[in-house]
């Protein structure tokens, strides 16, 4: 896969952005399921160093977030012209 967007077809530019929006928010959800039950359980046995999982595990939405911006940055640029 080519990782300039510059040489991508919009087409293509639109469904990998509808792709990685998809992605992020199954992701997204996944997360929000993981932070509940750590969560649960840390408070269930007083062990609080289970939540500092939380802030770490958001770092993994970092690339796809980042790739999305470029995505919509290009879109936007190409739309524009």
């Amino acid at each position: 896969m080519k990782n300039n967007l510059s040489d991508q077809s919009l087409e293509f530019l639109i469904k990998q952005r509808n792709l990685l929006k998809g992605v992020a928010i199954g992701f997204g959800i996944v997360l929000l399921l993981a932070f509940g039950i750590f969560a649960y359980v840390a408070i269930e046995k007083k062990n609080f160093a289970l939540l500092a999982i939380f802030p770490a595990s958001m770092i993994t939405m970092l690339p796809i977030l980042l790739r999305f911006g470029q995505i919509n940055k290009e879109i936007k640029s190409r739309q524009t012209n």
